[in-house]
């Protein structure tokens, strides 16, 4: 009989074999391919999910396999990154995630650099627009909001694509104080009292909970050695000051600035003398 009719048998043995490496979660995925739901950013999947939002945030956590966080004090905000150059040969000033929109706002970026580079410009061209019309800066919670429609709407064309970046916006606002927002590639925005991006977000927000539930009012150099401190620990290491950025506004100077390899080495060494 095998001889007769060997195609199915040898499909029944074949289909025998196949059958347990397809797991649950494997078919979901072949299926959602098959049907195209992760190649349109304006079709819903049945889940109600949309692949191509979802696949935006997997590129801020690994496109350049690093980690920032924000955390806001009682008279500053600072944002620390990791620094890494993609080429030995490239000028290290061009390698910077940390970005003023105006004299007063400073911006850190975490995913795609392209994308970021637009979107700062992006950001620059509103602000400069609103303070031309208003002759005032524009608040912070107000750039959030205008970068996270514009976020928002790159999910609705099937001519475009999110932005694979997450933009943590901060300044010491008059009203306010200091203030950071931060805007995902899905177009929500939120204020924060600490925010984190990149490979390790999760690890860096559980720890940035454990610091702002001590309810302490940090100052300046405490709120740089607790997000500097919080980032060496969800890396597993001890930066040098050249590994990393250190962007804050403050009560103390005016405007957005970054500290230099001299004030981050200070910090690194006050962070190692309350540890020993």
């Amino acid at each position: 009989m095998c001889g007769e009719n060997p195609a199915p048998t040898t499909c029944r043995f074949s289909c025998v074999a196949v059958a347990p490496i397809q797991t649950s979660s494997w078919r979901k995925v072949n299926m959602a391919r098959q049907s195209g739901y992760d190649r349109h950013i304006t079709i819903f999947s049945p889940e109600g999910r949309l692949h191509q939002v979802e696949y935006a945030f997997q590129a801020v956590k690994k496109n350049q396999n690093m980690t920032s966080v924000a955390l806001r004090g009682d008279d500053s905000v600072v944002a620390v990154t990791q620094k890494k150059v993609p080429d030995k040969l490239m000028d290290k000033e061009f390698g910077t995630h940390l970005y003023n929109i105006t004299p007063n706002l400073g911006c850190l970026m975490t995913g795609m650099s392209p994308d970021a580079r637009a979107l700062v410009y992006r950001a620059r061209e509103i602000a400069s627009k609103f303070k031309d019309k208003n002759g005032y800066e524009i608040p912070v919670h107000y750039l959030a909001l205008k970068l996270a429609n514009i976020a928002q709407v790159y999910t609705q064309h099937a001519y475009m694509r999110p932005y694979g970046v997450s933009t943590m916006l901060f300044s010491m606002d008059d009203e306010k104080g200091p203030s950071l927002y931060q805007v995902d590639p899905a177009g929500q925005y939120f204020g924060y009292k600490a925010a984190a991006a990149g490979t390790k977000d999760q690890e860096a927000q559980n720890a940035l909970e454990k610091i702002v539930k001590k309810k302490i009012q940090f100052t300046e150099a405490e709120t740089i050695q607790q997000a500097i401190g919080c980032l060496q620990a969800v890396m597993g290491m001890d930066f040098k000051a050249s590994d990393i950025e250190v962007g804050v506004v403050s009560k103390s100077r005016k405007g957005f600035f970054r500290l230099s390899e001299a004030e981050i080495d200070g910090h690194l060494t006050a962070i190692v003398e309350k540890d020993t």
